[in-house]
């Protein structure tokens, strides 16, 4: 299926509500004459009819070919990685499951925690900083399939990419529609830095287990929500945004008519990952806050953004002025695309998820190669324009889709070939 090509014959309820109430109008335009044309909204292109609820049922085929369309387009990224690295004279599988953070998970899974490294530049950087649910799984398909730990991670990401994908779906259809559903799918497959979600790291992981578990909640399967979000906060530090999204969802529940019983235990259970493994590293270390030290050793911390601020002001002169201006409209962007999800009122615990990714990527410490990564999770922030994508015409939609996805694969080989990502 080209990426274009999104599921027909489905439509969403905002759709139907339109059609009957252009019908209305017509009838009555027969009575009372032409209506007054509405002003027109430069940025409606870019919006998400309001969902008429959350009662959708989830379409079978439309998952089905989101999760395809989304295995073709990381297929094509492996493939054109292959071929440059072959060229370049390097292993592409090494560079997607010995690289950085992959090399980090299988020394906890062959020795558990506990090791330090002294940097070159001072820090002493523990293993500790890296949450455990990855390499508990890596080191569980080793022994199930006889694979090397490495090997293991790939197959553990890439399990989770589909189902990462799924995920996206289905949040994205409870409030945007099937093919609003299908075009996010795409644009996440075709990130600049897409690769990452074919490599040995965390991040398609999360982003399976974060998807799903605001689905769940939108869904008000709490239960559910709460366990995939505390395994969430087993996988990553930003695990905490899941846990967010699931109490905003059952605090807006509970002003409308009240929580149960399992609400209750799938508010509780939703941050419990993430505390459990903090005060385990707590007690490790010898004090409550022993993972923040973990972290600060890294360099990494809440700053506010100021780290961010420098690292753009720095791009401000000589010639790489550009390059600063280009980031600060990608951030523009960005922030643009989650103000339009306050606009165009998605529900509050999409929004609750997607603030504090991009809150935490953002206004944290740290090296900035790894932040277009770490927003890789805030999935959300692309429905605006896969609304634009969906209205477009089918052909239009697939010859842009493509442009993207070939983008991507080209950059995604030149800088796995390169500098990243770290």
């Amino acid at each position: 299926m080209l990426p274009g090509a999104a599921p027909e014959g489905e439509s969403t309820d905002g759709d139907r509500a339109d059609g009957e109430r252009a019908d209305g109008e017509s009838a009555e335009s027969g009575r009372r004459g032409p209506p007054a044309a509405a002003p027109r909204d430069p940025a409606a292109a870019l919006l998400v009819p309001p969902a008429q609820g959350a009662a959708t049922v989830l379409p079978a085929r439309g998952l089905l070919a989101g999760v395809l369309c989304y295995a073709g387009v990381r297929g094509l990224g492996v493939l054109v990685l292959a071929i440059w690295s072959a060229a370049d004279g390097k292993s592409a599988h090494t560079l997607l499951s010995a690289r950085w953070d992959s090399l980090w998970y299988v020394r906890v899974v062959e020795h558990g925690y506990g090791y330090t490294l002294a940097a070159p530049d001072g820090r002493t950087l523990s293993d500790m900083a890296f949450f455990p649910l990855l390499p508990w799984l890596e080191g569980g398909v080793s022994e199930l399939t006889g694979l090397g730990h490495g090997d293991a991670g790939l197959a553990v990401s890439a399990a989770a990419s589909l189902a990462a994908a799924g995920g996206i779906f289905a949040t994205v259809h409870v409030f945007g529609g099937p093919r609003v559903a299908f075009f996010s799918v795409v644009l996440w497959a075709a990130l600049p830095v897409g690769i990452v979600q074919s490599m040995a790291y965390s991040e398609s992981l999360f982003t399976a287990l974060a998807a799903w578990a605001l689905y769940g909640t939108l869904k008000e399967r709490w239960v559910l929500a709460g366990a995939l979000a505390a395994c969430a906060g087993l996988t990553r530090p930003i695990g905490l945004a899941v846990a967010a999204a699931v109490l905003v969802a059952a605090i807006a529940k509970a002003r409308r008519e009240g929580l149960g019983a399992g609400a209750v235990l799938g508010v509780l259970l939703a941050p419990s990952g993430a505390c459990a493994y903090v005060l385990w590293v707590g007690a490790r270390t010898g004090g409550p806050f022993g993972y923040l030290g973990v972290q600060g050793r890294w360099g990494n911390g809440f700053d506010g953004g100021l780290a961010f601020a420098a690292f753009v002001g720095s791009l401000m002169h000589g010639p790489e002025v550009l390059a600063g201006l280009a980031l600060v409209a990608g951030v523009g962007l960005l922030l643009h695309a989650y103000a339009l999800g306050f606009r165009r009122r998605y529900p509050p615990a999409v929004q609750a998820y997607a603030g504090i990714v991009l809150l935490l990527a953002l206004c944290s410490s740290g090296y900035f190669g790894s932040k277009p990564r770490l927003l890789m999770p805030a999935f959300t922030v692309l429905v605006p324009l896969a609304a634009l994508l969906a209205r477009c015409g089918r052909r239009t939609a697939a010859a842009l889709s493509l442009a993207l996805v070939l983008a991507s694969a080209l950059y995604g080989a030149f800088w796995l070939n390169g500098s990243g990502p770290p």
